[in-house]
Formats: structure tokens, C-alpha cells, sequence
């Protein structure tokens, strides 16, 4: 199996373990939620795999719309590259809802398991940047970093922005164990 069959078929794995989880659906962002896995040299979104059409709801259930692919996310895929520019091991990431109460919750469980949160805030940003497609991303891995002490935390969250809705992202070197650490996120969380 090459490089390219390795990422799709570890990705799928990650996917199927996620959407079998009944408790996530409530953490699917407006957005929808999306899980990425990029190439080990990966340099465009085109070496970034994810789930074409994202993961949405339906009938109370998770459900990925498409198959994961090659190039199925933009702006998932964009932010994974540009982690990996400050720590290369980071191959993948999944976002989720935000709010206060979620936030209470992974703020108690990133401290039992000793994981780091970092923010991105959105109040901070350029207005330059503000409604800029694909021109943020690079602003946001500054503020990320800044805001960890210099390093790519494994949880991050970012605040509401201009027409953008707050959302948490765990991100790591690969998708399965990311999908777990979601799972027990969603599995413990009260609702």
C-alpha cells in the first residue's frame, strides 16, 4: 500500500470509529464538522485527505456526507499546513462545537489528561483580514502559537469572529487517536 492508500485508509477507520459515536452529534458545529490527514511531505490542500462534504447530522446521528478524498477540505487542510511549519508531526486535526459550557467541560478534561488549550481570538484580528477568504489562516497560527508559549497546543479553540462561529480543533499526528480523545470528550460530556 502507498503513502496516499495509507492516509485514506487510516482516515476512513478514524471516520467510521467517529460517526458510530451517537454522543457526538450534538458537538457538530452550524459548520459541520470535518477530520483531516495530510501526507507525511504534504505542501497544498491536495496532500490534506478529509471527509468530502464534512460530517453533519442526521436523524440525530452523525453521518459523513462523502467519502474522505484528497482535497475534500480547504480551510481544515490550510491550517493543518500551517501547524505543521511549527511542529512537522502534525498531520492531522477535527474540529467541533464551542460554547461556555463545552468549554468548562474540555477546559476539566485537557487538565486531567494533561493536554494544552490554546486560542485563537478572533477579537485580535486584522481588519485587513476580516471577510478575506483563505488570507486568515497564517494570522491565526500567529495568534495560536503566541498564545501557547510558542508551541502548537493539542486543543485549540477559536473565538467567535465575523460571520465565523466559534469552534474547538484537536489536533495531533494522526486521526484515530484524535477521534478517541473526541469520543471520550463527547461521551463525557453532560449536554
Amino acid at each position: 500500500m502507498n503513502e496516499r492508500q495509507t492516509v485514506l485508509v487510516r482516515l476512513g477507520a478514524a471516520v467510521d470509529k467517529l460517526i458510530s459515536c451517537s454522543e457526538f452529534a450534538p458537538l457538530i458545529p452550524e459548520v459541520r464538522s470535518n477530520i483531516v490527514f495530510a501526507l507525511p511531505d504534504a505542501q497544498t490542500p491536495d496532500d490534506v485527505a478529509a471527509v468530502d462534504g464534512r460530517i453533519t447530522v442526521v436523524a440525530d446521528r452523525p453521518k459523513a456526507a462523502g467519502p474522505v478524498r484528497f482535497g475534500a477540505s480547504d480551510h481544515l487542510a490550510r491550517l493543518v499546513l500551517e501547524l505543521r511549519k511549527f511542529n512537522p508531526r502534525i498531520r492531522s486535526a477535527v474540529n467541533f462545537r464551542y460554547n461556555e459550557k463545552i468549554m468548562d467541560f474540555v477546559s476539566r478534561w485537557a487538565v486531567e489528561r494533561k493536554k494544552s488549550l490554546g486560542v485563537i481570538d478572533r477579537s485580535k484580528e486584522p481588519l485587513e483580514l476580516i471577510g478575506r477568504d483563505k488570507m486568515s489562516v497564517h494570522w491565526k497560527v500567529q495568534e495560536l502559537i503566541s498564545s501557547a508559549g510558542g508551541k502548537v497546543p493539542e486543543i485549540i479553540y477559536e473565538t467567535r469572529g465575523w460571520g465565523k462561529e466559534p469552534l474547538f480543533i484537536l489536533v495531533g499526528e494522526d486521526p484515530v487517536p484524535l477521534v478517541e480523545s473526541l469520543i471520550e470528550i463527547a461521551r463525557g460530556y453532560p449536554g
